[in-house]
């Protein structure tokens, strides 16, 4: 990519200032406010169209290139305690995920021009202690014995100055201990000990001027530093007598804060977003919530690609005009020609507040374009050693999109790849360019004629048919519901979901259940919706997390920690908490898949009297024969109705979408036991229904159970069924006429 950028907000009203951050690998670059209409360039449907808006940030700009601060640790400021050149001792638990990928720092006050101390994992994936003279001599003692991958061990280095020897102690804490994983060395130095520096203390990793390197991959817990030379047996009962510095990480576990417990108050700050709430070396299986027993997860669990901010220096301000409607916009970036020279930075205007609103409001699903952002998709290399595995290969010179090609080589990661030690990934961040949220892309490793966008250029296929059928709508994003509640949404008449608003937090929920209590009228327009519990960091608010269990998914998190550790609370699919989609929506997800999309048939109940107004100048001819996303109405992930999880008794099945391909499967948290007889051309489960259901104080809800929906709004020039039934329900609910 020739120019990317981001913006430091996704949400803002008129007049508001947000600050843009671009990379640019040119000398030069044009910035341009633009609206957002219809990004999908497929030529069979109505082509790109964006609304260029005159802002003060119009035309041309220097360019510079800025990187990425990639991988996570803990960082102690310098302080003279730590500026041990004597005796010491540094002890913790470690288990490390990559032991071989090179050096790697564990606990480390170390500076390369300077020396210092420190205890690594070293080439050869054993434990290393360093003792630097400040003058480029280094003492190194290494046990010789790589460390197993995955495996707790209790690594203890010392250097007694009075009799220079240096001591490294490795041993395995498991129940099944192998001597040949142990080791215990000790020589006499010449050194005389660590030279001073004011490098801050690392741990998992080593400084590196303002920077930090030799990043570790795994997990580190209770890492303690004596200004004595201690025994191993002793340091495991953790003497106080010439304790430095005892770091706690079950502490303060939903911030950055790593306490120091020792009462030197030598506290430290993980940066990056190291995963916390995580089993440490004593976890018993007794206990899954990690504030019950804190002295079970005093591990963290550190990256060599964690990303919180990409912390770029910003470019440029703009502050939006006072004229401009509620809509979607993006600052568009242009550098050079052809492939890679345009990229977008897109972010969303809510009217002002306390102003005029009309009835229609799109509720943007941001927290699913933060999950999705970046997805490597095949073309990680974990995720590409299992589709390996199952036959499909992708070829070394498959045509990546530019978009892709940055994101792999920039290593940036969503909520549906796996870092490069193979574990989940459960944070992900606003702060850096979104590749995917170019509205002109169209999906990663697909096939770009059949696939069609996803997450915000699906999206804009419904805001581009407002468009053109002249619905004035506002537009406002999830996390401004999470944060205001179900006030955002009472000054109106119908709320219009996106394609896929999958991922939503407990207050989202609330706000929107209150608002349909009231008598508001709900149209979902997408598929697999309200499904993962989500986090907002509430000291990170540019942090979503989740926990990936008990649903349909690329990872599982580990035994124990299906908590988050920003809040709390449990995560997994809200319907292990007893929240299904389906109380709120009336259909809930049953299936996802890359093959074909298919039409909707009218079922009986669309024959009711209450259900006329749905199908006003439709009649009996399938629902959505063509689209721009899988060629159907019906498609990518499709949800169903189910009374036992919710689906009011009310509710009208008026349309059901059947006979999918077997290359869509029946989700696996409705699966007891392996069974063959679960793909779509089999199991009556995997359809998509559409209902209808009133609600109370005259509201009412609209679903149509599908990603692919939205897609076939544009066919045969805006004539089609799917076009027509949903302009029937969006005028009658936008209206102040009761619902039959």
């Amino acid at each position: 990519m020739n120019v990317v950028g981001y913006t430091d907000l996704l949400s803002v009203e008129p007049g508001d200032t947000l600050r843009v951050m671009v990379s640019c690998a040119l000398d030069e670059y044009r910035a341009d406010l633009v609206r957002l209409i219809h990004g999908d360039p497929n030529p069979d449907g109505p082509g790109v169209n964006e609304e260029e808006v005159p802002s003060a940030i119009d035309g041309p700009h220097p360019g510079r290139e800025q990187s990425f601060p990639r991988g996570s640790c803990v960082m102690v400021p310098d302080s003279p305690l730590l500026r041990l050149t004597g005796s010491f001792t540094v002890r913790a638990y470690v288990q490390s995920t990559t032991p071989g990928k090179g050096v790697q720092g564990l606990v480390t006050k170390w500076s390369g021009d300077d020396g210092g101390y420190g205890l690594f994992i070293g080439d050869d994936g054993s434990p290393s202690l360093w003792i630097g003279d400040g003058a480029g001599g280094v003492e190194r003692l290494s046990t010789g014995v790589p460390l197993v991958e995955g495996q707790w061990y209790i690594l203890t280095a010392s250097f007694d100055s009075s009799s220079r020897r240096v001591t490294l102690h490795q041993r395995q804490t498991a129940m099944w201990a192998m001597d040949e994983y142990a080791a215990s060395v000790e020589r006499e130095t010449s050194s005389r000990g660590p030279a001073e520096n004011d490098a801050p203390l690392i741990v998992a990793g080593c400084a590196d001027g303002l920077a930090v390197r030799n990043h570790f991959n795994g997990r580190i817990e209770a890492p303690r530093l004596w200004n004595r030379a201690v025994p191993p047996e002793e340091a495991d009962a953790v003497t106080e007598n010439g304790l430095v510095a005892a770091w706690d990480f079950a502490e303060d576990t939903s911030s950055a804060r790593i306490a120091d417990v020792s009462g030197n108050r030598l506290d430290g700050t993980a940066l990056n977003m190291p995963t916390r709430a995580v089993t440490g070396h004593g976890w018993q299986g007794r206990e899954s919530d990690f504030r019950r027993a804190p002295d079970q997860y005093g591990a963290i669990h550190f990256h060599d690609d964690d990303l919180e901010d990409a912390r770029w220096e910003p470019d440029f301000e703009l502050t939006v005009p006072d004229d401009v409607r509620s809509a979607v916009y993006a600052v568009r970036l242009r550098a050079g020609s052809g492939p890679g020279s345009e990229s977008y930075a897109p972010f969303f205007v809510r009217p002002k507040r306390g102003g005029p609103t009309v009835p229609i409001l799109f509720l943007a699903p941001t927290n699913t374009y933060i999950a999705y952002a970046d997805t490597h998709a095949i073309s990680h290399p974990s995720t590409r050693a299992r589709y390996e595995r199952m036959g499909i290969v992708m070829p070394e010179d498959y045509p990546w999109l530019p978009e892709d090609r940055y994101v792999i080589d920039q290593e940036l990661l969503s909520l549906y790849d796996r870092h490069s030690d193979d574990s989940g990934v459960c944070y992900s961040t606003r702060l850096r360019p979104i590749l995917n949220l170019n509205p002109k892309y169209r999906g990663m490793g697909s096939d770009q004629k059949t696939m069609g966008p996803h997450i915000l250029g699906a999206d804009l296929h419904l805001l581009d048919w407002m468009e053109v059928k002249g619905f004035d709508y506002d537009v406002l994003t999830d996390q401004d519901l999470h944060f205001e509640g179900a006030g955002a949404l009472a000054p109106y008449r119908v709320v219009l979901t996106g394609t896929h608003p999958e991922y939503w937090t407990e207050r989202m929920l609330d706000g929107l259940e209150e608002y349909l209590a009231s008598g508001g009228r709900l149209m979902y327009l997408g598929g697999n919706g309200f499904y993962w519990v989500t986090s907002l960091d509430p000291e990170r608010p540019h942090v979503i997390e989740i926990r990936r269990w008990g649903g349909t998914g690329p990872w599982k998190a580990q035994a124990g920690e299906y908590h988050h550790s920003t809040t709390g609370e449990l995560g997994g699919v809200w319907r292990s908490r007893g929240r299904a989609p389906q109380r709120t929506t009336g259909v809930g997800f049953a299936s996802q898949g890359s093959g074909p999309g298919i039409p909707y048939q009218r079922k009986p109940d669309s024959y009711r009297p209450e259900a006329a107004f749905i199908f006003e100048g439709v009649g009996d001819e399938p629902i959505g024969e063509g689209g721009l996303v899988m060629g159907g109405a019906a498609g990518f992930e499709v949800d169903r109705t189910d009374p036992a999880l919710g689906t009011p008794p009310q509710t009208l099945t008026v349309a059901t979408a059947w006979g999918l391909s077997d290359e869509y499967q029946h989700c696996v948290e409705e699966l007891f036991s392996t069974d063959p007889r679960q793909g779509g051309s089999m199991s009556p489960d995997v359809r998509a229904d559409m209902v209808y259901f009133k609600g109370p104080n005259g509201g009412g809800v609209f679903s149509v159970g599908s990603i692919a929906w939205c897609g076939s709004l544009s066919q045969s020039g805006y004539d089609n069924p799917v076009s027509k039934i949903t302009g029937n329900v969006l005028r009658k609910f936008s209206s102040n006429e009761g619902l039959p």
